[in-house]
């Protein structure tokens, strides 16, 4: 344990956090100048993770540092910041050991001894009020991923069917694509009928192209299929509006950063949302433009060996 770099802090803490429990090792520098190690196992339920916390706190810790492994760090790093005990979120691929026997001691043990030497640099981890604002951004962008995804499944059964509604209208998901789709489904009408529930600037296009549109086959299967697809797209967008409603009373604190984000071409009320939560609003934490550039995953990584170029994925050290 005994280096040549001198120690930047003289007690330090290493978390090695799992989703069942956390290994702690603390690292102390002596007055002889001998360090001393002590290593303890706490299971990762909230209760115990206080009771963690307090024992580091007893400890005079003055850095504990854990890796961003899955989701499991945050309610860890939540309970340390509660207990105003300085803490760091590393990148996992920042702190890789050398090859050879790996266990969680040694884990939670080289990442004490790493913040012990000052050879680590913190990821961003934004304001508690914004790491819970994520909750609704980051599961708003799942929700729209499946809008986009039901609307295509849309597109693709109408086609099983023969029908080219798409052809003809820019928008499946328009009131007169949805007036058409319901008249096929209902049954009963030919497509000359159907046609004529056009807007008039539809209308405008050549009235046979829309017929041939709308002549096609549709099963028992498809429509029943094609009816809980119609559901489940509305289920969506209601989903989604009672999300952007909650985001933007969770905003109301940051009016004005939201305000200044929107005097950028080509931001809205929302994208200037889901950037102020990911990104914060202390733009020194990043030290500098590149790195926040880096850090939002859209600038390239470098990934060069021997003269050959690899090549490098673009994402974020983290997933905060």
């Amino acid at each position: 344990m005994e280096g040549e770099v001198d120690a930047l802090a003289k007690i330090s803490a290493g978390l090695d956090v799992h989703k069942e429990m956390v290994m702690c090792t603390v690292l102390r520098e002596e007055e002889d100048g001998q360090i001393s190690k002590q290593t303890v196992k706490y299971p990762a339920y909230r209760k115990k993770l206080r009771e963690l916390a307090h024992w580091l706190k007893s400890q005079d810790i003055e850095i504990a540092v854990m890796e961003s492994t899955g989701v499991y760090w945050k309610t860890v790093y939540e309970v340390l910041e509660e207990e105003e005990l300085k803490a760091f979120v590393v990148n996992a691929q920042h702190i890789k050991k050398v090859p050879g026997r790996k266990t969680d001691v040694l884990d939670s043990e080289w990442l004490a001894e790493l913040a012990r030497c000052g050879l680590l640099k913190a990821s961003f981890v934004p304001p508690k009020d914004l790491r819970q604002l994520r909750v609704l951004t980051r599961y708003r962008r799942k929700l729209s991923g499946y809008l986009a995804g039901e609307k295509n499944r849309l597109h693709k059964v109408l086609d099983d069917c023969g029908y080219k509604i798409s052809c003809v209208v820019s928008n499946i998901n328009g009131v007169t694509a949805k007036k058409m789709l319901n008249s096929l489904m209902e049954g009963g009408q030919s497509p000359k009928e159907i046609a004529l529930q056009a807007s008039i600037k539809l209308r405008k296009k050549d009235r046979n192209e829309i017929e041939l549109a709308l002549d096609g086959h549709m099963s028992d299967h498809h429509r029943f299929v094609l009816q809980r697809i119609q559901k489940h797209i509305v289920w969506l967008e209601q989903q989604i509006q009672e999300i952007d409603e909650q985001v933007g009373k969770a905003l109301q604190p940051h009016k004005e950063a939201l305000e200044l984000l929107q005097t950028i071409p080509g931001l809205d009320a929302l994208s200037a949302a889901m950037l102020l939560a990911e990104i914060g609003t202390d733009m020194s934490r990043f030290g500098s433009k590149e790195r926040l550039s880096s850090w939002a995953g859209i600038c390239p990584g470098n990934n060069a060996s021997a003269g050959k170029k690899r090549v490098a994925e673009w994402s974020r050290a983290t997933d905060m």
